[in-house]
């Protein structure tokens, strides 16, 4: 009998923002919520998170954004995955996001974006929710 594959994750901090803490934070809480996490790790480019999320056949792809330059990185994130053939990698986002962003963050693809105070458990069972293996 074969089992399901776990849904797989990568978590990425696009741009110069040097703040991980929240990153590592739902790394963390998604691989506790039984999914396999890729953390790519700090001022990474879209070029690059894309790439990894290829190469790692990952399902979903977490962008954490605190520095403002949400709207360009996760539309360029979005772009590249287009480009790749990749386009059913889901992207969500988080970090400290305008509510007026938000809606454009949507409009260009973004599935879902979490903003500062929502809990793990909420974040964690979206996903269960929403996303599947591909």
């Amino acid at each position: 009998m074969m089992m399901e594959r776990k849904t797989r994750i990568l978590v990425a901090k696009p741009g110069l923002d040097g703040h991980d803490r929240g990153a590592r934070i739902i790394a963390r809480a998604f691989r506790d919520g039984g999914f396999e996490v890729v953390y790519t790790g700090l001022h990474q480019t879209p070029e690059q998170i894309v790439n990894a999320a290829i190469q790692e056949d990952v399902d979903l792809i977490g962008l954490s954004s605190l520095a403002g330059a949400h709207l360009y990185l996760f539309q360029r994130v979005i772009d590249l995955l287009s480009e790749g053939g990749a386009d059913d990698i889901a992207v969500i986002g988080g970090g400290i996001v305008p509510d007026r962003d938000v809606v454009k963050l949507k409009a260009m693809g973004v599935r879902e974006v979490f903003l500062p105070g929502t809990s793990l458990d909420t974040i964690v069972e979206w996903v269960r929710t929403n996303i599947k293996p591909r």
